[in-house]
């Protein structure tokens, strides 16, 4: 088997922004690798830091925000040292992101075909009748019946499933090499969120693009993410396989998050909603961020960050519970712990 190749590399990445109240630290040493032609999940409740790790990497946060350190290497180059007008060809051409709500992502006052070309001018050498067949192309792509009639409507005369197809179109008219997927479905109801998630995986197929997905719901990603990220507090919890993540999970915050999908089994239960309230990134615990609402925390979770460790299947976890499970069973030894993990 051929060894996969890292289109994009995000080392110890760190991201703030400034507020009256002091510094919030949104992203708080995130690493991860995306493969050519994978869909890696990111996952995790509001205030996370999945959403703002996406944005850092397009570089269009708020004024107030900035990358405070790391580096993000797309195909080995750290595009933080990129200038402004470098960036510009990244996205779009290179990297390409769908909002969440597809209704504030377009112009009202502009219709479809206008907001398709202008994209589609501004980054490739498509011109006039060029970008319009282009624009047509694409709609028809992505499942927009009468193409030539629609790109001479207007948003509003659109549905949500159909705005956030032409939102899909728009952002794959350049052909990138990475697509970036924040919560791409929220304001869709069920049976249209899953016409937008199996699109997005034909095109992903027939394209040969990585993909990054950013998501509140696990099972969003269940059955199309090579790889997921669970994120929590600005940090990693856990990562690894949909198998390894669903069925062996060892961050107590993970399994917080399972407990609480509804599904065959818990028909007439209560679900278990994770006790307390999203950290407060202003005043982030010394140790791990979950710690003030975990049932199992220990007094080592307090004081010290756990670092990231392989379980015995082989993904992994930043959890003193699990790590202290695997010393217990001869796994790990306790000398072997290091800041880095094992």
């Amino acid at each position: 088997m051929a060894e996969e190749k890292n289109i994009l590399s995000v080392v110890d990445l760190h991201t703030s922004f400034t507020t009256d109240k002091g510094e919030v630290k949104a992203v708080n040493g995130v690493s991860f690798n995306l493969s050519e032609g994978k869909i890696l999940g990111i996952v995790g409740e509001s205030g996370s830091g999945k959403s703002v790790s996406a944005y850092s990497i397009m570089q269009i946060l708020e004024k107030n925000g900035s990358i405070k350190s790391g580096q993000i290497l797309y195909k080995g180059e750290d595009i933080t040292k990129w200038p402004e007008s470098r960036m510009r060809d990244f996205r779009g051409k290179c990297c390409s992101i769908i909002f969440q709500d597809p209704m504030t992502s377009l112009n009202p006052v502009f219709t479809i075909g206008f907001q398709l070309k202008e994209a589609i001018r501004l980054h490739t050498n498509r011109k006039g009748k060029e970008a319009e067949k282009r624009a047509i192309e694409m709609l028809e792509l992505v499942g927009v019946n009468e193409p030539e009639k629609r790109i001479h409507q207007y948003p509003f005369e659109f549905s949500g499933g159909m705005r956030q197809r032409v939102m899909i179109a728009m952002a794959l008219a350049c052909e990138p090499d990475i697509l970036i997927a924040d919560e791409p479905t929220t304001a869709l109801d069920v049976t249209i969120q899953a016409q937008i998630l199996e699109l997005m995986q034909d095109l992903q197929k027939k394209l040969g693009m990585a993909i990054i997905m950013v998501t509140h719901d696990l099972g969003v990603i269940a059955q199309m993410a090579d790889e997921i990220i669970v994120m929590y507090g600005g940090r990693v919890c856990e990562r690894g396989t949909a198998e390894d993540i669903f069925y062996r999970p060892c961050h107590e915050y993970t399994k917080g998050l399972l407990r609480s999908i509804p599904n065959v089994d818990t028909m007439g239960k209560r679900l278990e909603p994770i006790s307390g309230t999203p950290i407060n990134l202003l005043n982030m615990p010394k140790g791990c961020a979950f710690c003030p609402r975990c049932d199992e925390a220990m007094k080592i979770c307090l004081e010290q960050q756990p670092p990231e460790t392989r379980t015995p299947d082989g993904h992994l976890s930043a959890c003193w519970k699990a790590i202290q499970a695997e010393i217990e069973a001869g796994l790990i030894k306790p000398e072997d712990i290091t800041e880095s993990g094992t």
